[in-house]
């Protein structure tokens, strides 16, 4: 059929099929549709929405172009404006699954409120699945840990004879009832996951860490370093003993822990640090101890480590004095500290032969050439820390010849050539009398005979320390003019050690060092001293 109306003077062609003579094809013009639109005043296709198409017959020859509208529209395409939209929603049902929406030359579909909400609830579910999912798993693999983590803390437990422990303070009343087994949970809580903020110090057997306990007690945890399989047994039966140490001048242990790799040990926490620090830091903090101080300290800790020798229930020898193992508490009281390298020694032996283990400058050189450690072991380097409360030098020093020099071996040569009041330091010549200095450096120089067999017991050094206080509280106090009521328990003591010393006859060559020389101060032996108060009571 022709178009009602042509807009242009081309004639439409007609081509008869002579194949198929009931095919009549028809074209505008014998044009392609790129020569049709070039020519715009002979153009067909002249509305807004039409599209120009190629009109070929059957056998295959081309014929020319004819107009159609483009896809969404309808009408003529031969007039302006003659191709209109076609509504699609209207004419097609269900082309939407949702709302359908006619848009010019085609059509939207949108999902209905109902679908909307279903696919929310969905999503939601499905997320809130996922969610419960990963939580579940992330629960189950903590669950996991947990179990791994308390079989491995049972496995640690058995292997560090944690049984063995629980026997042996069950055993003892009196230690249960101040000893504890602590949990490792507890400890990593009390020291914030072992914060590294929370170091104390670092020591030759291990970490100290400042803990606080869920009663708020503040304690300091030290983390041991390895221990071998061997030594393990050992460890526990020190435990066992420093847990029946009652003392008023040795750190209190509240208990271990045995739940980890290696044990930790739970201690009182001392607030004024060692006395390595207030010594060798006193001019940059500010901060020096007084003689009267220096002498009390040194007493203190004589006498618990007399109290560890021979009072205990089982001689224990320290095995590392030094002046970092003598903290220091709030009334700076003197407490031993840091049994990691003691070893306990049955009551009816003398000594035990050990790998050597100290700290150099303090170590005994019997005991490291030989092996054996007994009780002149302790004294050894209790005779350093003499020193050094004297000296205010450190065990090993640097000169001010720049060389590097061991306090021992400076002391025991400057003293032949030298007096005492020459050796020590300016601080102590302000406050000590010279026959206070005298006899100090006379007992640490016996303190540091080479031979463990010339030098003096803990006891004795222990004797002399307390005499020597007692003779400078009280010159102190008659200075001060105090009632004669409170120094009387003291000179009534120095009265009973003045009458023993008259009564008692003893050949010197019969005494502690019949071999050695020996030095007297004014008709004052140390020898003497010793042998004379060795029964005295503490």
């Amino acid at each position: 059929m022709l178009p009602t109306m042509m807009a242009s003077s081309e004639e439409p062609n007609l081509f008869v099929d002579p194949f198929e003579s009931t095919t009549v094809q028809w074209a505008v013009a014998n044009l392609t549709c790129q020569l049709a639109k070039q020519n715009e005043s002979g153009y067909a296709c002249v509305s807004n929405n039409s599209t120009c198409i190629s009109v070929i017959s059957s056998s295959g020859g081309y014929v020319g172009y004819r107009c159609n509208c483009s896809a969404g529209f309808e009408g003529n395409p031969y007039i302006k404006d003659g191709c209109h939209d076609i509504d699609e929603c209207q004419q097609t049902t269900r082309i939407c699954e949702g709302l359908c929406h006619n848009t010019i030359g085609s059509f939207t579909c949108t999902t209905p409120k109902r679908s909307l909400i279903l696919g929310i609830i969905i999503g939601l579910s499905c997320g809130f699945g996922i969610l419960l999912f990963g939580l579940s798993a992330l629960v189950l693999i903590q669950r996991w840990r947990r179990n791994t983590q308390k079989k491995l803390r049972r496995k640690y437990f058995q292997k560090n004879q944690g049984i063995l422990l629980e026997q042996l303070i069950l055993s003892d009343e009196s230690a249960s009832d101040k000893t504890r087994i602590f949990s490792l949970e507890e400890l990593e809580k009390a020291t914030n996951d072992f914060d590294p903020t929370r170091i104390l110090g670092h020591g030759g057997h291990g970490t100290v860490y400042k803990g606080i306990l869920s009663d708020q007690r503040v304690v300091a945890i030290k983390k041991s370093k390895a221990i071998k399989d061997g030594e393990i047994s050992d460890f526990i039966n020190e435990v066992a003993i420093l847990s029946q140490i009652n003392h008023r001048n040795i750190v209190r242990l509240f208990g271990c822990c045995l739940e980890s790799e290696v044990p930790l040990l739970v201690y009182d926490f001392i607030t004024h640090g060692s006395l390595h620090q207030i010594l060798h830091a006193g001019s940059r903090s500010g901060f020096s101890l007084s003689w009267n101080d220096c002498l009390r300290i040194a007493s203190e800790a004589a006498g618990a480590l007399y109290y560890l020798h021979s009072a205990a229930s089982i001689s224990i020898f320290h095995r590392d004095v030094k002046s970092s193992n003598i903290l220091l508490d709030a009334n700076y009281t003197a407490k031993v500290s840091d049994f990691g390298a003691s070893r306990s020694v049955p009551i009816d032996q003398t000594h035990v032969v050990t790998n050597v283990q100290g700290t150099f400058g303090y170590l005994d050189p019997e005991y490291y050439q030989t092996g054996r450690l007994n009780e002149k072991s302790d004294v050894y380097s209790f005779g350093v820390v003499l020193l050094e409360l004297l000296l205010r030098k450190e065990p090993v020093f640097t000169a001010e010849s720049g060389m590097t020099q061991n306090l021992c071996n400076y002391f025991l040569s400057e003293m032949r050539t030298r007096s005492n009041t020459e050796i020590v330091a300016a601080e102590v010549l302000e406050e000590a009398t010279q026959e206070e200095i005298e006899k100090v450096a006379s007992l640490a120089e016996m303190c540091l005979r080479l031979r463990g067999e010339e030098r003096p017991t803990m006891k004795q050094v222990d004797i002399t320390l307390q005499l020597l206080l007692a003779e400078r509280m009280n010159l102190s106090r008659s200075d001060t003019g105090n009632d004669e009521q409170d120094i009387q328990p003291l000179l009534t003591r120095r009265n009973v050690v003045a009458s023993r010393r008259q009564s008692l006859s003893i050949d010197l060559n019969d005494g502690v060092n019949a071999a050695a020389p020996h030095r007297s101060y004014s008709g004052w032996s140390l020898e003497r001293e010793f042998l004379s108060s060795a029964s005295l009571p503490r």
